[in-house]
C-alpha cells in the first residue's frame, strides 16, 4: 500500500495594495475549489498570501504597516477558507504576517509564518521565516525596496508535523536559498516541503542575476529535493504586482530533483501532483543515508561560523 497525497500547488497573480482581504480570500476559494475537482487533498498556497507585498515600501507609521498583519488564525476574513477546506476533507498551508501582541508588557513582535491546516480544519503546525534577505534602513535608491529585516524578526526552528499520511514541513521564499533549510528538515525525516515565495525578478544589489531568476528558483528546490529524499512544492505570487514583476513558476519537485507539474502562467493557476511518500526512500536508504554517510564530526564550521573566513594570506 503506497502513501500517495494529491498535491495541489497554488499560485496567485499580483494583490494590489488596497484590496480587501475577503476579496484575497475568494481568489483562494476559487483556487481551492479548482484543486477539488482535481482530487487534491492538500493545497499550498504562497507566502504572504492575503496580501501585496508590502516590504517593498518604506513605512514611517507602524499603524500601516500592521494594517498588513493578522492577529489571529483563523480570522474573521479567513474563517470561511477553513470552513470550505473543511467541508471538502481538504488540508492547506498559508502564508501570511503575523502580529504577536505580549500580553504582559505590549510590545507587537511581527513574523512572516506559514500555518499548515489538517483536512479537519485544525493548525497543526507553524513556522516562522528564518532567513530574512533584503535590508533595515531606508535605501530609496532602489526602484522598489525589499523591507522583510525591518518588518519582521526571524523564526528560530525548522519543524516537521505528521499530516497527510506523512512527514510534512515548511519553508518560506529566501529560505529555499539555503541548504541548511533542507538538511535541517531532512534530518528529521521530512517527506514533503510546502515553500511559499514572493521574488522579485529584479535583484538591486546585482542586476546580473535579474536573468537567472528562474533558474536560480529552480536549482535550488531541485537540489534540495534531491539531496534529501523529499518533495517539494514551491509556490509563487507572481505576476506584475504594484509596478514590481514577480517570479511565477510554481512546481512540484519529486524527490529525484525532477519537476513534475509547473504552472505556466503568472496568474491565479493550479498545478496537481500524486506525491508518492514512498518514493523518499529510494534516496533516504540509499545515496542519501544520512546515518550510514553523514559525517557530522567534519562538519563543525557550518554551526561554529556564520560568516566565511578565508585562510590567512601568505606572507614572504
Amino acid at each position: 500500500m503506497t502513501r500517495t497525497v494529491r498535491v495541489a500547488a497554488a499560485q496567485l497573480g499580483p494583490i494590489s495594495r488596497d484590496a480587501l482581504r475577503s476579496d484575497v480570500v475568494d481568489r483562494l476559494l476559487a483556487l481551492l475549489h479548482r484543486a477539488h475537482s482535481h482530487g487534491a487533498h492538500v493545497v499550498v498556497y504562497p507566502e504572504l498570501a492575503l496580501t501585496t507585498f508590502f516590504p517593498r515600501w518604506w513605512f514611517d507609521d507602524w499603524a500601516d504597516v500592521d494594517a498588513f498583519f493578522e492577529t489571529e488564525m483563523p480570522s474573521i476574513a479567513t474563517k470561511p477558507l477553513f470552513d470550505e477546506a473543511q467541508r471538502l476533507g481538504m488540508g492547506f498551508s498559508l502564508g501570511y504576517a503575523e502580529l504577536v501582541v505580549d500580553e504582559t508588557t505590549g510590545e507587537r513582535h511581527r513574523y512572516n509564518t506559514s500555518i499548515l491546516v489538517d483536512r479537519k480544519g485544525a493548525v497543526v503546525g507553524k513556522y516562522r521565516k528564518v532567513h530574512l534577505p533584503g535590508h533595515e534602513e531606508h535605501e530609496p535608491w532602489r526602484a522598489f525596496q525589499h523591507l522583510e529585516r525591518r518588518y519582521f524578526e526571524p523564526g528560530d526552528r525548522f519543524d516537521v508535523w505528521r499530516a497527510f499520511g506523512g512527514v510534512v514541513g515548511m519553508a518560506i521564499c529566501n529560505d529555499r536559498r539555503w541548504p541548511e533549510t533542507y538538511r535541517v528538515l531532512g534530518l528529521q525525516g521530512c517527506e514533503l516541503a510546502m515553500i511559499g515565495y514572493n521574488t522579485p525578478i529584479h535583484y538591486a544589489p546585482d542586476p546580473s542575476q535579474d536573468t537567472l531568476a528562474g533558474f536560480h528558483n529552480a536549482l535550488v528546490m531541485q537540489s534540495g529535493a534531491y539531496q534529501n529524499g523529499m518533495w517539494v512544492v514551491g509556490v509563487a505570487k507572481g505576476g506584475v504586482e504594484e509596478g514590481v514583476d514577480a517570479l511565477a513558476q510554481s512546481m512540484i519537485i519529486a524527490p529525484s530533483g525532477q519537476i513534475v507539474a509547473q504552472c505556466s502562467t503568472t496568474a491565479d493557476e493550479v498545478v496537481v501532483a500524486d506525491c508518492d511518500l514512498d518514493r523518499c526512500a529510494q534516496y533516504k536508504r540509499t545515496l542519501f543515508d544520512f546515518d550510514r554517510y553523514r559525517r557530522p564530526e567534519t562538519y563543525g564550521l557550518i554551526t561554529e561560523r556564520r560568516g566565511a573566513v578565508p585562510p590567512p594570506e601568505e606572507t614572504r
